[in-house]
């Protein structure tokens, strides 16, 4: 871990103190591939206010000085929108049983020191400690990789998360809706990842 960095778990009522700070994140980070997403005050307040509702949630932080240079987020899903659940009620699934993380975002400078890592690690000890979830997921959006706007040796995070013990579940997928940069609002399809909560990293 780079020593400038200071990686925080926040918790309970003190996320709502955060909520701006993510948010402003969210749109810097999004905006790059394969997001590209043009972000939205209005959207983002309502997107963030499952994370301050629930009693479940977690911001971990990542901090350089006094600064928050990363985030990443989870909270039960079945505290999230229907959207989200609804393709692992198809599945079978109880989403009360299963933990969802929302995002990771840091901004460049800081990518490439363990911060990626502390996240999982912290969202993943969040979740065991609450002794309710059987599953942790995440989604990630679905992009042709001959598209002429991936950026040259763009490399994904595919391998990354499979060695955090993640499965990609094809056919899991939710659909969702965000302004595009010069695209305007574009329906997208994110394709859920999990891995048992008990299971060991790679």
């Amino acid at each position: 871990m780079n020593a400038s960095l200071r990686i925080e778990r926040v918790v309970g009522a003190d996320l709502r103190r955060h909520l701006d700070a993510v948010a402003a994140l969210r749109i810097v980070v999004f905006r790059d591939w394969p997001y590209l997403y043009d972000g939205d005050a209005a959207y983002e307040r309502e997107y963030l206010d499952a994370y301050a509702t629930s009693v479940d949630s977690v911001f971990v932080l990542a901090f350089d000085g006094d600064t928050i240079v990363g985030a990443s987020t989870g909270l039960s899903l079945a505290d999230d929108s229907a959207e989200f659940r609804a393709p692992f009620d198809a599945a079978g699934l109880d989403a009360s049983r299963v933990f969802y993380f929302g995002e990771s975002v840091l901004l460049p400078a800081y990518r490439g020191q363990g911060a990626g890592h502390a996240f999982f690690d912290h969202r993943e000890a969040h979740a065991r400690a609450l002794g309710r979830f059987d599953l942790t997921a995440f989604c990630a959006v679905d992009r042709d990789p001959a598209d002429p706007r991936r950026p040259a040796g763009h490399r994904d995070n595919d391998a990354f998360w499979s060695r955090r013990g993640y499965t990609r579940q094809p056919g899991m997928a939710v659909r969702l809706r965000w302004n595009e940069i010069d695209q305007g609002e574009t329906e997208h399809a994110l394709t859920f990842w999990m891995r048992p909560l008990d299971g060991g990293a790679a």
